[in-house]
């Protein structure tokens, strides 16, 4: 037996129902002063007992004011980007936009193709964290000269003049880099992402200039690590090789944390007694372990509702200019010996 689909209501229906024009119907919906209050309240009534809703598209055609975001992200499996969206959702959904989130799955050509969806369905704005290998930034300005405003967060370009979005990465390495050296260890085994991101140098240079200041640059041990899979693997490498263990290990990301703990887990290693444990993180993987791993806190809640108050100004006649960032702040657990800890 077939379904029977609903027709959508139309202003014809409602028009038809109440022996009203067309053009009285549509007045009344949008509380035009020529209309009676009487005949407003009967179309209000009857628009919403049939569930008719306006075609978005056509009034975004009429009035030339769409209230869709474009939001391009490498990839969504990411905590960081979940809760980043979940802030952005809020706080865009109380303004009257809705979201359009594209995937580009670090692939800068599909990048690019999801950039051209979102000026085909007309976006109001772009939010764009852009891909590792992501030089070529034409499209962006071609997007930004056609009037619809790009706003970049937290993997960002560098030099360029896009209003961009962070959390503050300088702020949070140097205050991991304090932990650890507060906390007495003496072999650091410090895993960064990929180095051709800005996010990714910005970190690794203030995180080793907190080594310099204090004279214990020589405790480093660099690695980068472009997934999860290879930061396990880089981190039993160090573990299980014929050279000293390094005694702490510092994650740049949840991503990178997490095939840290797992490399930590397959070696059998005790947290904090045999090795200790820091990232950036923004705090969901650290809770998972026993005791909770100490991280530096990156809020992508508060991130996501940063960049959306940075994109709503950009429809404004003077659009701002700049860089803005989002405060981090230490969260200690139990997985660093001392120092830090106490607090």
């Amino acid at each position: 037996m077939m379904s029977m689909q609903k027709a959508k209501a139309t202003l014809k229906h409602i028009s038809e129902r109440l022996d009203l024009s067309i053009s009285t119907v549509s007045r009344a919906l949008k509380d035009h002063p020529d209309i009676a209050e009487q005949t407003k309240r009967k179309v209000r009534e009857l628009a919403e007992l049939m569930e008719y809703e306006p075609n978005a598209f056509a009034i975004q055609l009429r009035t030339n004011a769409s209230r869709l975001i474009g939001v391009i992200v490498p990839e969504i499996s990411g905590f960081f980007y979940h809760s980043f969206i979940a802030g952005l959702e809020e706080e865009a959904r109380s303004w009257g936009y809705s979201l359009m989130i594209l995937q580009s799955g670090n692939d800068p050509e599909r990048e690019a193709a999801n950039l051209r969806l979102c000026r085909l369905n007309r976006a109001a704005g772009v939010l764009v964290a852009l891909t590792s290998a992501t030089t070529d930034l034409s499209q962006f300005e071609r997007t930004a000269e056609s009037g619809i405003p790009v706003v970049f967060f937290d993997k960002v370009p560098e030099g360029r003049e896009f209003p961009m979005v962070t959390m503050s990465d300088t702020e949070a390495a140097r205050l991991a880099a304090e932990a650890i050296l507060q906390s007495g260890t003496r072999d650091v085994l410090a895993i960064f992402g990929d180095i051709g991101l800005s996010i990714t140098r910005k970190r690794l240079i203030a995180f080793r200039e907190a080594f310099a200041a204090a004279g214990m640059e020589s405790l480093l041990a660099i690695r980068h690590a472009g997934s999860r899979e290879i930061a396990r693997s880089l981190t039993l490498e160090s573990l299980s090789g014929e050279g000293p263990r390094p005694d702490c290990l510092f994650a740049m990301s949840d991503e990178i944390l997490a095939g840290c703990m797992k490399a930590v887990q397959q070696s059998r290693l005790c947290i904090p007694q045999d090795i200790s444990v820091i990232a950036i993180s923004t705090g969901f993987i650290p809770s998972l372990f026993e005791p909770e791993i100490s991280y530096v806190q990156t809020d992508g809640v508060s991130l996501g509702r940063k960049s959306f108050e940075i994109l709503h100004r950009c429809f404004s006649k003077s659009p701002p200019v700049g860089d803005w960032t989002v405060s981090v702040r230490l969260v200690p657990g139990g997985s660093l010996p001392n120092g830090r800890q106490a607090v």
